[in-house]
């Protein structure tokens, strides 16, 4: 094939339009798949990808009008100093992105299933955390620094709506709901230490996606990608709950159409504490840990590695204070930008491997 059609760039430094493409062929490849592995007829995938599509659609749509709103009320990022120097260019880009594609895969969900208790506690989950993703843009933006909420105060807010979620949880559901199936049929009766996991996934989960949240489209792409799996195999027992992250996904694919690079609007933590609930919701309600714990790889790799580098900096700590760094920055997506990666392959590598995650939580379940 002559080079000339394939040029280096485009494996190395991809567009942010062709990884927008790229998402969409993965999502309908996804369904299309996935459906087949679980053992459903060819029409199951049409009730994701209608769902899937008409939120996506609203997203995008309402992006146009909300995005410009946001710049005029100069909610533009403050980026960290300290961060990569090439991140600095995307200071005044409007955040607080998750107004927007948040509520409409919920609204749309809702009303899809007629308001299915189990889509309107997992709905209340999700926006929830995102009151509390506002609140600290809101405080960023207010004070002109990079410190909302404080990180204890966020904790705190995060632990609260997931002992409410959980409380609701044991009181609605059968006993059976602490059984958690590993690989191998294998069964855990995990009893009331199910609910210390359960609280610690909801938590967990929400700031996982948030460190994910650095390079555009990363975290919304992998978000659409990680909803998608979890419907496809929350299908089969939860109609409604597949038709909340079929919606979900949609939100996340119609806000890339603004996210993707250059990004014209961030997500902020409006956006990304909400999408961690929302999938750590699902995961419990639908006795889907063990799945969820695959189909969230990336966001978990992405965590892991900010926690290996405190803890190996503090560590290594010297007399003089200081201690040597694992990573030449945390999260791991600021690694590989500061070791030459171009932000749009780091996007489309996690994305192949996210893809790779949902096939391989189905194929396991």
């Amino acid at each position: 094939m002559d080079a000339k059609f394939f040029p280096s760039t485009f494996f190395t430094k991809p567009s942010g339009t062709f990884l927008l493409v790229l998402l969409i062929v993965l999502l309908n490849l996804l369904v299309l798949g996935l459906v087949q592995l679980v053992g459903q007829p060819v029409d199951f995938s049409l009730t994701l990808i209608f769902p899937l599509g008409i939120s996506a659609t609203i997203s995008a749509i309402l992006g146009y009008g909300i995005v410009p709103l946001l710049r005029r009320l100069k909610t533009g990022q403050i980026i960290q100093e300290d961060g990569p120097q090439a991140h600095l260019t995307k200071a005044g880009t409007p955040t607080m992105g998750g107004i927007f594609f948040i509520p409409v895969g919920v609204i749309v969900a809702l009303v899809w299933t007629n308001f299915d208790p189990a889509v309107i506690a997992v709905s209340g989950v999700t926006l929830a955390y995102l009151g509390i993703g506002w609140i600290d843009d809101w405080q960023i933006l207010r004070q002109q620094s990079n410190k909302g909420i404080s990180p204890w105060g966020k904790l705190i807010l995060q632990i609260v709506i997931a002992i409410g979620f959980c409380f609701w949880v044991f009181q609605s559901q059968p006993s059976s709901i602490t059984d958690v199936t590993l690989p191998g049929n294998l069964i855990l009766h995990l009893g009331l230490f199910f609910w210390l996991i359960a609280g610690f996934v909801l938590v967990a989960e929400s700031n996982a996606t948030n460190l994910t949240d650095g390079v555009d489209g990363l975290a919304a792409g992998n978000g659409s990608l990680a909803f998608l799996g979890l419907g496809v195999l929350v299908g089969s027992d939860n109609s409604g709950l597949m038709i909340f992250c079929a919606c979900l996904s949609g939100g996340c694919l119609g806000f890339v159409v603004h996210n993707r690079n250059p990004a014209k609007v961030f997500m902020g933590d409006t956006g990304s504490l909400a999408l961690g609930g929302s999938l750590g919701a699902v995961g419990i309600l639908s006795g889907n840990l063990w799945e969820l714990f695959i189909i969230s790889g990336i966001f978990f790799v992405e965590s892991l590695s900010v926690i290996a580098q405190v803890v190996y900096y503090k560590a290594t700590k010297g007399p003089d204070g200081q201690g040597k760094r694992l990573l030449k920055m945390a999260p791991l997506h600021h690694h590989l930008e500061l070791s030459g990666w171009a932000e749009t392959k780091i996007v489309g590598t996690f994305y192949l491997v996210n893809a790779g995650l949902a096939v391989l939580a189905v194929v396991l379940t």
